[in-house]
């Protein structure tokens, strides 16, 4: 496990906040897409620039890489060796979105860009709710054909926040405490 993509459900599933945990543990550099992606006052990146830096990222040793993303999915996976999936229900979802709302009212997240302060408008929360059923049928199947892939590849499904702190403190702290590039 040394080049992995944490990939969710949902937004407010909790990709950022796990794969920060998630880098701490594994002393291993965490990339935010949303970082690469935005830029000040919430101007998206050209294609090009995107696909750009992550290509760059990509050819790194190790790294995690957060963030769905679908036009440049490709990209990552053709170099990640796991897929850490998050898949929580929509309603503990939507409760986060409008929670990181309130808790970063008039503040940048660490996992934006700069000058990107929080907002939640209808048209976000409308994407959350119509996308959520197509995209868990879509990222079960993208697990599926990444593990199809090759032997080597490993998928990790979690579904519920037991799940993702049991990874957090018991698996992932064995897993790389006995790291021998830690």
């Amino acid at each position: 496990m040394q080049r992995i993509m944490v990939l969710g459900v949902s937004s407010g599933v909790g990709k950022s906040s796990f794969s920060r945990s998630l880098a701490d543990i594994a002393a291993i550099p965490v990339h935010h897409l949303d970082a690469y992606f935005w830029k000040p006052g919430w101007v998206e990146s050209s294609d090009l620039e995107f696909s750009e830096k992550q290509q760059r990222l990509v050819e790194q040793d190790r790294w995690i890489i957060e963030g769905n993303y679908t036009s440049t999915y490709e990209i990552r996976r053709q170099k990640a060796d796991t897929i850490i999936y998050l898949e929580l229900p929509l309603a503990v979802c939507l409760y986060r979105v409008f929670k990181r709302r309130i808790m970063n009212h008039g503040k940048t997240r660490p996992d934006m860009a700069a000058g990107c302060p929080e907002k939640l408008d209808k048209d976000f929360l409308k994407f959350i709710i119509s996308t959520y059923g197509a995209r868990k049928i879509k990222m079960r199947k993208r697990l599926e054909q990444f593990i199809e892939e090759s032997p080597d590849n490993q998928v990790i499904l979690l579904r519920n926040q037991k799940e993702i702190e049991r990874f957090l403190k018991e698996t992932a702290v064995e897993l790389f405490s006995s790291s021998p590039t830690r």
